[in-house]
This record gives structure tokens, sequence and C-alpha cells, in this order.
């Protein structure tokens, strides 16, 4: 699928959302030097927007109308070091964790991005799964 343009994901998210997955991105962007790859959204979201390096997913973000989904999946080594650090963040992202099913592959976290209040805590847990390229 080729790339998506600013004003299609606009017309999708709304003024504020929109405003919001700029910021998310250009933060992950900053950090990691990865591949970005769109693709048709998974069930009822409109697009997928993925991180990968290394036939790794870091991240997925799914969007659809004035909703956008922060899909991080941990496998048992990065479960493990969340637990460690758990209390580093905010409440709303543990009961996320918590709430998360745990299949055989790994816990699959889907973050509702709302506003940018977790933002810090998305880049922290891209951090267990990933050293940043730059910090």
């Amino acid at each position: 699928m080729e790339s998506i343009d600013n004003n299609q994901i606009m017309a999708l998210l709304g003024s504020d959302l929109y405003h919001c997955w700029i910021e998310l991105n250009h933060r992950i962007q900053r950090c990691y030097d990865t591949d970005r790859l769109w693709n048709k959204g998974y069930r009822d979201w409109v697009y997928e927007y993925k991180y990968r390096r290394g036939g790794k997913t870091l991240c997925t973000f799914y969007l659809k109308d004035k909703t956008i989904g922060c899909q991080i999946v941990f496998g048992l080594k990065e479960r493990e070091k969340f637990e460690l650090e758990r209390a580093d963040y905010s409440k709303e992202m543990q009961d996320i964790y918590d709430l998360s099913t745990t299949y055989h592959d790994g816990k699959w976290m889907l973050i509702s991005i709302e506003n940018d209040t977790l933002f810090d805590d998305i880049l922290k847990l891209l951090r267990i799964k990933r050293r940043p390229n730059v910090v």
C-alpha cells in the first residue's frame, strides 16, 4: 500500500488527534531508525502503520474515524523487564498492561491515544523492546 498523505490522516482523525499523531510519530522517528509501512487496516481499522527493523515490529498504529490505537507486543523477557520497572509507569499504563491479553507469543497491548498524556509511557515501553538509535 502506498503512503497515506497528511490530508487523508487529518480528515480521518480530526485536527486535535491529528496533532497528537504527528507529535508521537515525530518522537518515535527521532529515537528509532526503522522502516515505516502503511497497510490496509485490520478488521474495522482503516489504516495500519508499522515501525519495523530487521524483520521485527517495534510497534503498530491503527487508525480509524477519530481514533488511534498503538499496539505493542511484549515477549516474556520484555514482560519481566516491565514488571521490574512497573512503578515508573502511570496508573493508566499499568492498567492497560494488566488488562491486556497474554497469548502464547506475548502480551498484546492496544493503547488508545486520545491526547499526549501517555506519550512518555509509550516511549518507555518502546525502549524495553529496542534500545533507541538516538537518545
